[in-house]
């Protein structure tokens, strides 16, 4: 469910020269992204097709990924702009000819950070040489080595524990640690498994398309309620199918998801916020062209197949999936016994928060779920004679190519000489997890730990099931400062008319603020609006991300403004 820059494993890679001339963007540049959570490298390689067509390809060494495709790559005098769609990204950019570089804004949801970009020489076979190759002989390690594992995770973590299960021809096992002082963790634990519930989601469509409740090329809008309306293009329309394998068009968040407490950022999301937004949603690419990591999608789809059962998300996926594997522990919500053995989540800042909710978009991440109980839906995906069977088979059996992966309904799959891996993660506000299988290995594994602190669960799952490299973690990343909020103060519709206009961030980002009734709303270039709430008559403050802006008057008037996000200010100009 994160939206931080996160996408693929295992890519091609091609050495291409630098560019050659100044304002020409083809070739291959980098840059480092500065995140509050510390500096990502970026490496990024644009090509121009025999018919002028630009086209091009992300890479994000520290995570693993790449030959990430581009789109709407466009270079005109001294501008550049692409958008990343697996990951929702957008970048625009200015050519600095005195300095050779182009001069930009990286834009990720409610992000908008600084990215400069030079010209370099590809290393060959970069992505290559930054993914050791996996070992075809691999054995999962003892439960010693797994345990000395999570240990040293979790070291510099307090509060934080772990848990992995494995499943292999011997049977199950489940190894915990941590966290120090607390009771121990174990394989009845409940965590939340955030986007891991995808999976559940993608089996459900697979089941219901089996026994003929649906069909998977049935178009959502059959679905929705009388009235609704789904977005199309080209006379197309939006199927269960591209929902799942994420190739819909949808983005990844709903513009209108305007969070009143960002630690719970899906809770006050309505069904009828759902709905108006695919009434107003223009596609901005052809349905089943490309594939785009979308939490909007996958919750769509999980709404859709409860209205087709007439039931609700929570009950659809107990009686289909959980009560004929005996995953009791599974749920939505909890019972009091249940919330008992509850983790409590930690931030990426390793601080204590809240759970999260996701009333309209269950189907994208609402389940909660222990080690035993995920052992039980491993051991059953594995099992050509369970009650998942014909679903996997179905899951996977028409996959369509991502950024480094293919997508089936649900399922990640990756090659590996070991066999190949179907693998998903999952991520909320405090917690992080990973399950992978190889079905010819017959054997699984699920990391799951209360904790946002990177790395976290992924790359310990893989290196269990298949040996890939264990990231390193260091000390747990300083908190951002946080914007002053509290409770607003009123002010007359013509007090919030003066600061109404548009305001320049950077050369190419602009912040517009228009009036809605007493609300004002902000929306950065390239992204949906969001509310701003008074602190004082020329002070506002963000909500849905950790900002503020203060205007400044001078002689009676407002023409500039300092904008702080995470911490870091950008004066503002007014634009007249």
């Amino acid at each position: 469910m994160r939206s931080t820059l996160t996408a693929a494993l295992l890519g091609a890679s091609i050495a291409i020269a630098a560019p050659a001339l100044a304002q020409e963007p083809v070739g291959y540049w980098q840059g480092t992204l500065s995140t509050p959570g510390g500096t990502l490298p970026l490496g990024v390689n644009i090509e121009r097709s025999p018919s002028g067509e630009l086209t091009g390809t992300l890479d994000s060494p520290d995570q693993r990924s790449f030959d990430i495709p581009l789109s709407e790559v466009e270079a005109s005098g001294n501008r550049l702009s692409f958008r990343v769609p697996a990951v929702s990204g957008f970048y625009e950019a200015e050519w600095q000819a005195d300095a050779a570089e182009w001069a930009g804004t990286w834009s990720q949801g409610p992000m908008a950070l600084p990215l400069v970009l030079s010209a370099a020489e590809r290393p060959e076979r970069a992505a290559a040489a930054a993914r050791p190759a996996l070992p075809a002989d691999w054995e999962i390690p003892a439960d010693a080595q797994i345990a000395a594992l999570l240990e040293q995770r979790i070291a510099q973590r307090p509060g934080t524990g772990m848990v992995a299960g494995i499943v292999d021809r011997s049977g199950t096992r489940t190894i915990a640690r941590g966290p120090a002082g607390a009771s121990s963790f174990g394989a009845d634990t409940i965590f939340e498994i955030g986007s891991m519930t995808k999976v559940f989601t993608g089996l459900l469509l697979a089941d219901m398309a089996a026994d003929g409740t649906v069909s998977l090329d049935d178009p959502v809008a059959r679905y929705l309620p009388e009235g609704a309306t789904m977005p199309m293009r080209g006379g197309q329309q939006i199927t269960l199918k591209n929902l799942s394998r994420q190739d819909s068009g949808l983005p990844r968040l709903p513009s209108n998801l305007m969070p009143a407490d960002p630690r719970d950022p899906y809770a006050d999301y309505t069904e009828a916020q759902l709905l108006e937004f695919l009434a107003g949603y223009e596609l901005q690419r052809d349905i089943g062209s490309e594939y785009e990591y979308s939490n909007l999608g996958v919750g769509l789809l999980g709404y859709a197949l409860a209205r087709a059962a007439g039931t609700d998300y929570e009950t659809l996926v107990r009686t289909r999936i959980l009560e004929p594997l005996g995953m009791h522990d599974t749920a939505i919500a909890l019972t009091q016994a249940q919330q008992a053995r509850f983790a409590t989540g930690r931030d990426e800042f390793n601080r204590p928060t809240s759970a999260w909710s996701l009333p309209a978009l269950a189907g994208a991440g609402a389940l909660r779920s222990t080690a035993g109980d995920m052992l039980k839906f491993l051991q059953a995906a594995l099992d050509p004679q369970s009650p998942l069977a014909s679903a996997m088979r179905a899951a996977v059996a028409d996959p369509r190519e991502a950024p480094g992966f293919d997508a089936g309904l649900g399922w990640m799959m990756i090659p590996a000489p070991s066999g190949t891996i179907l693998m998903h993660g999952g991520g909320t506000g405090g917690f992080r997890t990973h399950m992978a299988l190889q079905p010819e290995g017959e054997r699984a594994v699920v990391v799951l730990t209360n904790s946002a602190v990177e790395p976290s669960a992924q790359d310990i799952a893989l290196h269990l099931l298949a040996g890939a490299p264990v990231a390193e973690a260091g000390p747990v990343p300083d908190a951002l400062q946080m914007v002053a909020r509290g409770e607003p103060v009123e002010l007359m519709e013509e007090q919030l008319d003066r600061v109404v206009g548009t305001w320049r961030l950077t050369p190419d980002l602009n912040i517009e603020i228009t009036r809605q009734g007493d609300q004002l709303l902000a929306a950065v270039t390239g992204q949906g609006a969001f509310p701003i709430f008074p602190r004082a008559p020329l002070e506002f403050f963000w909500r849905a991300v950790n900002a503020e802006v203060v205007f400044i008057e001078e002689d009676g008037r407002i023409t500039r403004g300092i904008f702080t996000q995470d911490g870091s200010s950008t004066p503002l100009t007014k634009v007249d």
